[in-house]
């Protein structure tokens, strides 16, 4: 480890290794500024590195940014709490707290995301991550482990298609949130849902998965 690698890292909590480093110093960029115009260059400056550090670490600015994204949608989905647990409550009401939950997380990681429909590469390689991914970052899959678990427990009907049901759900927070994303600034306003609407959308689907 060079002296200049040592300075960045001293006196920091735990001892974090060099690219655990470099990824929470990018995390924190993307979530302050956007992925959009982010330089390893300015990665670099920031982590008190020289550029060509990183790429010891990483493949390319492509993989760093990914896992920066990734690393900043899980943070946000643990930022906003937990969700709730198949045989708790009822399954209505849990589907309405899991949607305020995605809608949450959407809104939360929306200007880290600016700019980034430029960058395709970025988002094949955060996409590939999130299928791969634990702790609420893939919110698709949180949803249809939810409703599997019930299944299991007989409060959803058998013959429901928890992925299909979650790709709906998960679907419908990308209208609601995510339109803007081309253009959204770092310091957009988070999404006015009403709650009704909520209410909506959870009588449409417990129909189809309540059993008979």
């Amino acid at each position: 480890m060079s002296p200049r690698t040592a300075a960045a890292l001293r006196g920091q909590e735990g001892e974090p290794t060099l690219r655990e480093h470099l990824l929470a110093t990018a995390e924190r960029l993307v979530a302050e500024r956007g992925a959009a115009g982010l330089t390893v260059r300015d990665i670099a400056r920031e982590a008190g590195v020289a550029a060509g550090v990183l790429y010891n670490h990483f493949a390319d600015k492509e993989e760093l940014l990914a896992r920066a994204l990734h690393a900043h949608a899980a943070n946000a989905a643990r930022a906003v709490g937990e969700v709730p647990a198949a045989g708790t409550g009822t399954v209505e009401d849990n589907l309405r707290a899991l949607l305020r939950y995605a809608i949450a997380v959407h809104t939360a990681v929306l200007p880290a995301f600016a700019g980034a429909a430029a960058h395709p590469r970025v988002l094949e390689r955060f996409t590939e991550l999130l299928r791969g991914s634990a702790g609420g970052a893939d919110l698709r899959a949180v949803l249809a482990d939810y409703l599997r678990s019930e299944q299991r427990l007989g409060r959803v009907a058998a013959g429901a298609r928890p992925e299909a049901v979650a790709t709906m759900l998960v679907g419908t927070c990308h209208e609601l949130v995510l339109p803007p994303l081309p253009t959204v600034p770092p310091t957009a306003a988070p999404a006015d849902v009403p709650p009704e609407l909520i209410d909506d959308l959870v009588a449409t689907v417990i129909d189809g998965v309540r059993p008979r």
